[in-house]
C-alpha cells in the first residue's frame, strides 16, 4: 500500500490500483453455509454504490454519525469503507438515538428505531438478498443500492484528521485508524499476498482490524468467518488448507 494513504478509503483505492482482480474478502457464515468471495474490484464497486447512497439518497454529510448495527459480515465491511469514503463516522454498535442515521441488520431493528434520522435495514441474506417485505420505517439496502452509481466522488475532500470510527469506547480518525491497522498488520506478520482467517466479531477494534483493516493495510486478504464456533476442528483445518490461509486470528 502507499505510504501516503491516510484513510481506509485511500487504502482501498491503492489496493484497486495495484491488483483489482485479487480476492480481498472471502466471507463464510457457518450457520447457513454461505460463502461469498469478493475481489478488490467487486468490493470497491459495492463501496462506491453504498457511498453514493449515503451521500445522495440519505443526504449524509462529513461529520455525520452513523450507528452501524451489523455483525461481522462482508456487507459490514462495505459500509465501513463507504462511511470512510463519504467522511461519515461509523459508530459500530453505537446508540441510534444519538446518531444522524442508522444501518441495522435483521436482529437489531427495534433498537434501530430510536434513530430519528434515516434508517437502512439489511436482511443479511445470501448473495445480498432483500427482505421479503421491507421493515416499516426502513429503506431496504438490497433494493436501494443496485441503482446507485459505480463511481463515487465526495462533495468535499475527506479530512484524515476527522473522526472515522468509534467502537468499544475507542474513537479514531482516518489517519489514526490507518496507522493502527499498519501496526497490527506488522504484529500479525501480514504482507502482500497473506491470507488471514478471522473468526472475531466486529464489535471491537481487534475484530475490525483482523477482519478488514489490517489485511487491507498490508495488501493481504481476509477469510472472514461468522459463527466459526459451529465448525468442527477437522472442517476448520480443511478450510485453512483450501483457502490457503497463512495467518489465523480467532
Amino acid at each position: 500500500m502507499n505510504a501516503s494513504d491516510r484513510t481506509p478509503a485511500d487504502l482501498l483505492r491503492s489496493a484497486l490500483a495495484a491488483d483489482p482482480s485479487r480476492p480481498l474478502v472471502t466471507f463464510y457464515d457457518d450457520a447457513t453455509g454461505e460463502r461469498v468471495e469478493l475481489s478488490v474490484a467487486t468490493l470497491a464497486n459495492w463501496v462506491a454504490k453504498t457511498a453514493n447512497l449515503l451521500q445522495g439518497e440519505l443526504a449524509a454529510e462529513p461529520g455525520d454519525r452513523l450507528a452501524l448495527l451489523l455483525p461481522a459480515h462482508w456487507q459490514s465491511a462495505v459500509w465501513l469503507l463507504a462511511c470512510s469514503s463519504a467522511g461519515v463516522t461509523a459508530d459500530v454498535g453505537g446508540d441510534p438515538s444519538a446518531a444522524d442515521l442508522v444501518v441495522s441488520g435483521p436482529d437489531t431493528l427495534e433498537r434501530a428505531r430510536a434513530c430519528r434520522g434515516e434508517r437502512v435495514a439489511l436482511a443479511l441474506r445470501p448473495l445480498g438478498g432483500r427482505f421479503p417485505k421491507a421493515p416499516e420505517g426502513f429503506s431496504d439496502y438490497a433494493v436501494e443500492v443496485p441503482s446507485q452509481g459505480d463511481r463515487f466522488a465526495p462533495y468535499a475532500p475527506v479530512d484524515p484528521g476527522a473522526a472515522a470510527l468509534s467502537v468499544g469506547g475507542l474513537e479514531l480518525s482516518g489517519a489514526e485508524l490507518v496507522e493502527r491497522a499498519r501496526a497490527d498488520a506488522a504484529e500479525l506478520g501480514l504482507s502482500p499476498g497473506s491470507r488471514l482467517l478471522s473468526g472475531r466479531g466486529y464489535d471491537s477494534w481487534e475484530g475490525l482490524s483482523a477482519g478488514l483493516f489490517a489485511p487491507l493495510a498490508a495488501g493481504a486478504s481476509v477469510v472472514l468467518c461468522r459463527h466459526l464456533d459451529q465448525l468442527s476442528p477437522k472442517s476448520l483445518e480443511q478450510r485453512i488448507e483450501s483457502e490457503r490461509v497463512t495467518v489465523t486470528a480467532r
